[in-house]
């Protein structure tokens, strides 16, 4: 068994028993719930771009309204824009949202641009899910490219990624990120078992 099969078969109990980190990065309407609902059970870095919005979340507040203050201030959750704390973590969720431009066409530049910091802060024996709405083929066409370029990591052998496409409806009370079914996909057998085990 070489180092990159022990990693992946172990992943979820280390994240299970704490000794890895699950990041959630783009905490959104998206990946905050995300982020929350991870801490309850494992540790979770919330890594956002904004640092209003990440002087929020540490003061207890929950400007996307969708998890609640009450939440927000008892969330074990380390809110970070140190990009580099993404080094700690081996299980990274890209949560960051995907706009569409003046002429239909997905704005890709927030999923790049966030491929390309878990990229420079990525380990070998990581896993990668992206929850960004993209079409089908931006995973591992755009993506996993960045994430190759930026860590000198090859994906499939040092890395796996993933995708679990974003289900939650702003502002629904009802169908809730605990409540809804999941839907997760990975390059391989082994990355989609663990993938679907941490969800």
């Amino acid at each position: 068994m070489n180092e990159g099969e022990y990693f992946n078969m172990k992943l979820y109990d280390r994240i299970v028993e704490k000794k890895e980190k699950i990041s959630v990065i783009g905490l959104g309407y998206v990946g905050m719930p995300l982020a929350v609902a991870f801490a309850k059970k494992v540790e979770v870095i919330g890594f956002d771009l904004n640092k209003k919005k990440i002087e929020l979340y540490k003061a207890g507040i929950d400007p996307t309204n969708e998890v609640g203050n009450d939440e927000i201030k008892n969330t074990t959750v380390e809110f970070t824009t140190d990009e580099t704390k993404l080094k700690e973590a081996k299980f990274h969720i890209v949560a960051v949202p995907t706009p569409i431009n003046s002429d239909k066409t997905p704005d890709l530049s927030p999923v790049e641009g966030a491929s390309r910091i878990v990229g420079r802060n990525l380990t070998k024996g990581s896993i990668v899910v992206y929850e960004s709405t993209v079409y089908p083929g931006v995973t591992e066409d755009i993506c996993a490219p960045i994430l190759e370029k930026e860590s000198g990591l090859k994906s499939g052998i040092d890395f796996k990624i993933g995708y679990s496409p974003e289900r939650i409806n702003p502002g629904d009370k009802v169908h809730r990120l605990e409540n809804i079914i999941k839907i997760v996909s990975g390059m391989d057998e082994e990355s989609l078992d663990e993938i679907a085990k941490v969800y």
